[in-house]
């Protein structure tokens, strides 16, 4: 088998093992679909990339590589923790950009910006189509969500690649206290995004927490503090379930917060400048940090750090 430099990437923190980890093959020439699946499904983490060289289209419009992602159940058009650690993991392996300070990524929905803001890498959020859930299936999704009808402010379903069923809950604790039905939501075939907004309060550490969960009620008492004293604040927080695509919930996700952000600001629900917390109920901490320019287009960063260098035996 051919030895390729690989990399393992936390993302949306600044301390390693509390954001969201994506396994990055640095190397991706010649495999086969069905070899980055397989190597997909054996990290089993949430999603799994492979870099290749841009396209001759692509990188005559500024790409400087060409990602494709996947999880243990497929292959994605878009993610966007993927995008950031794979920008990481890329930089740290050497690779030049066109253009000083920003990267263009080339992957399923085209390209993808990602520019230096305010210290941290962040992409340009993908256009996101909006529609209403149809009625008739909205009561076995609040069944499988443990949600009352009271309990939601509002929903849509957003798409920009990926596609989430997301609701806009009313209360934190709510969102924080969800046990979801994740056989329900596989059967019903759909991934969910769940938010609240949190007005100024500090998010809670994850031993605070109430624990809903198997994963969670596991992870207490051996989480893994994080002691730094300049995490931020945040004013959104939310969960992502993805049973049909063999994740039960997802630790921080960059999509989701891409397609919600552009939503919820466009509503009026959230400021053009926020970050959100995700991940709190496993015992992570990540972070994602939404800003919208004066053109109106949506940025989406995060921190990254690098966890995990070495090879891979793959072919």
């Amino acid at each position: 088998m051919a030895s390729r430099p690989f990399k393992q990437v936390d993302v949306f923190t600044s301390a390693a093992y509390l954001g969201n980890p994506v396994a990055v093959v640095l190397d991706g020439t010649g495999l086969s679909d069905a070899s980055m699946q397989s190597f997909a499904r054996w990290t089993q983490l949430s999603e799994t990339t492979f870099v290749l060289p841009p396209s001759p289209e692509a990188k005559a419009q500024g790409a400087d590589y060409k990602l494709r992602i996947f999880t243990p159940g497929g292959e994605l058009p878009f993610a966007g923790h993927p995008t950031l650690g794979s920008a990481s993991a890329w930089l740290k392996a050497g690779g030049q950009a066109q253009q000083a300070g920003v990267l263009v990524q080339e992957c399923g929905v085209g390209l993808v910006r990602l520019e230096m803001r305010e210290g941290r890498w962040a992409f340009a959020a993908p256009p996101v189509q909006m529609r209403s859930m149809p009625e008739a299936t909205l009561p076995a999704l609040l069944t499988a969500l443990g949600l009352q009808t009271n309990q939601v402010m509002d929903s849509q379903i957003l798409n920009n690649g990926p596609e989430w069923w997301a609701f806009l809950l009313d209360d934190v604790e709510t969102v924080r206290n969800l046990a979801p039905d994740h056989l329900a939501l596989k059967q019903l075939g759909v991934k969910v995004g769940v938010a609240a907004k949190t007005g100024q309060e500090n998010i809670a550490s994850p031993l605070l927490i109430s624990r809903s969960n198997r994963e969670s009620r596991a992870f207490a008492g051996k989480s893994l503090r994080h002691e730094a004293t300049d995490k931020p604040d945040a004013q959104l927080e939310v969960r992502a379930f993805a049973a049909a695509i063999g994740i039960m919930e997802d630790p921080v996700t960059g999509s989701l917060n891409a397609s919600l952000s552009q939503w919820l600001i466009g509503s009026g629900e959230m400021p053009t400048d926020y970050v959100a917390s995700q991940g709190s109920a496993l015992g992570r901490e990540g972070r994602v940090h939404i800003q919208q320019d004066t053109q109106g287009q949506v940025w989406v960063g995060g921190d990254t750090v690098i966890c995990i260098e070495g090879h891979v035996a793959l072919d």
